[in-house]
């Protein structure tokens, strides 16, 4: 062996030696995984979150997750010639969409982080928020303000709904043996009708529900940046809500930011933002000091 690998070898075990204490702090814990964005569309970094995935159960760390698949439908229903109506920027779920939203999401990309994880040593089992009711669901009410006269009007989004009720105890189940939950945001209505859920309004009602240790959150950003463009590693939620308020939090990050206060707020102990697009970010974000996205808690 030479100098130069015998030194490669004492950095990684350097590496392992000082992630201990993090896998410490975490075993035996509730970790929910919000999967999405890039790193879903990546293969290189898709095989490499399911491995990240399967070593989270490997130390003991009760991982779920709950994926995504936005673009996905889209492209599915453009190879149906269904179009799609949008209202406030919404896309309008009516029930020959919802049948290809449910096809999508518990169907075909599903069966695929199953089937990620498995391949990686892992031992999936899909699921979506239909199975033994895990999220019953309501109609989501959306209100816009009309410019004009500043007047709110409600837009009618269809099978869009949000989670009423989260029921846990098939998770519970799970979590108390050797399978890794991968679940599709659908949901069910107490009268049977099925609903599209927002992946990241799922994850974090799963979450507060398990009182998980960590809601962490994939996204295509490095997290919440201040004005000047830098990564804000830990916020509280005033800091968040003060964000929102002058303007440093905007657009596409406020839904993000006020699920991740739903999540803590109803049992999570603490929510996390981080760039999906990054190697291991999940990894990095657990087992390291410093983290690798923007920490709510």
């Amino acid at each position: 062996m030479t100098d130069a690998t015998a030194e490669a070898w004492l950095e990684k075990a350097h590496i392992l030696s000082e992630a201990l204490p993090y896998m410490q702090r975490y075993e035996g814990k509730v970790v929910v995984v919000k999967y999405g964005g890039h790193a879903m569309g990546d293969d290189k970094l898709a095989a490499q979150f399911a491995r990240d995935i399967v070593l989270l159960k490997q130390v003991g760390i009760n991982v779920i997750v709950v994926h995504g698949g936005g673009p996905q439908i889209g492209s599915m229903l453009e190879r149906l010639a269904i179009e799609s109506e949008f209202k406030g920027g919404l896309r309008v779920t009516d029930k020959a969409t919802v049948e290809v939203v449910e096809m999508v999401l518990a169907g075909k990309i599903n069966g695929e982080v199953v089937t990620a994880i498995n391949q990686a040593g892992g031992k999936a089992v899909g699921l979506s928020g239909k199975d033994a009711k895990l999220i019953v669901a309501e109609k989501m009410h959306k209100t816009v303000q009309d410019s004009d006269s500043n007047i709110e009007r409600v837009l009618d989004l269809g099978f869009v709904g949000e989670p009423a009720k989260v029921n846990p105890d098939v998770l519970k189940v799970l979590l108390g043996s050797a399978l890794i939950p991968v679940i599709a945001p659908i949901g069910v209505s107490e009268d049977g009708h099925t609903y599209n859920i927002n992946a990241d309004t799922a994850a974090g009602a799963i979450a507060g529900a398990l009182n998980a240790k960590r809601l962490l959150m994939l996204t295509d950003v490095r997290g919440v940046l201040d004005k000047d463009g830098n990564l804000l590693t830990n916020i509280t939620p005033a800091d968040a809500e003060a964000l929102i308020k002058d303007g440093t939090i905007s657009g596409g990050m406020i839904p993000k930011i006020e699920t991740c206060l739903e999540a803590r707020a109803a049992g999570s102990e603490a929510a996390v933002i981080l760039d999906g697009r990054v190697p291991h970010a999940v990894l990095l974000e657990l087992f390291t000091e410093h983290g690798a996205g923007s920490l709510i808690g």
